[in-house]
């Protein structure tokens, strides 16, 4: 054995002091505090991609991919559209809200020609689209402006935030499986964090 290894300490583990597990949703409170921090700092771009990945509920590497063309259809801002997920290759449909139109409008003004058709592209890297790092930065600095623990949430929780609040209304768990594309019931269930108590809660309101 060598000498120096009579003094080797242990690796401190990766995530010592931090909170690791899934990232929890955003609360009704907590998104309409980000928008209007947003909107007061003039962060036009920041405030489209933040309404876009509520309604979108893409995980970030298809949220940052997302095209001109998947939001705008022959001049005018869809209500809908459909993107194949990266991780799976199966097609999710979503929604675009009033707010999340009214904001990519603006941002498309303040976009102009760029010489690419992705929607949110790099301000660094030519012809590129942002970041999946650059998209983690920003989802730290929304939630750091309203003051919650940047530890506790990330970018999963702008995917997972409207469909926690669509089976806590309705508990439709399919409609949550399609809407985050998920291939297995199962999966949506361990996504959206659902227990027992939740599940006969759900149980007890049907009357047979």
């Amino acid at each position: 054995m060598a000498q120096t290894d009579l003094f080797t300490f242990p690796r401190k583990p990766w995530n010592a002091g931090r909170l690791v597990g899934a990232k929890a949703p955003l609360k009704p409170k907590h998104i309409w505090g980000i928008r209007q921090q947003l909107k007061s700092t003039g962060r036009i771009r920041d405030l489209a991609m933040f309404n876009c990945a509520l309604d979108a509920k893409l995980r970030g590497c298809d949220l940052v991919k997302l095209r001109i063309g998947d939001v705008v259809q022959g001049g005018a801002l869809r209500e809908r559209s459909v993107v194949v997920q990266q991780k799976t290759g199966r097609p999710v449909p979503f929604e675009i809200t009033p707010p999340a139109r009214d904001a990519l409008a603006r941002w498309l003004e303040v976009r102009g020609d760029h010489p690419c058709d992705w929607l949110f592209p790099s301000r660094i890297h030519k012809g590129e689209h942002i970041g999946t790092r650059q998209y983690a930065r920003l989802v730290d600095s929304w939630v750091r402006t309203i003051d919650l623990d940047v530890g506790a949430y990330g970018t999963h929780s702008l995917r997972r935030t409207k469909v926690a609040l669509i089976y806590k209304k309705t508990g439709n768990l399919r409609a949550c499986q399609l809407l985050l594309g998920h291939g297995k019931l199962e999966s949506t269930v361990r996504y959206l964090g659902i227990e027992v108590d939740d599940a006969l809660s759900i149980s007890e309101q049907i009357e047979l």
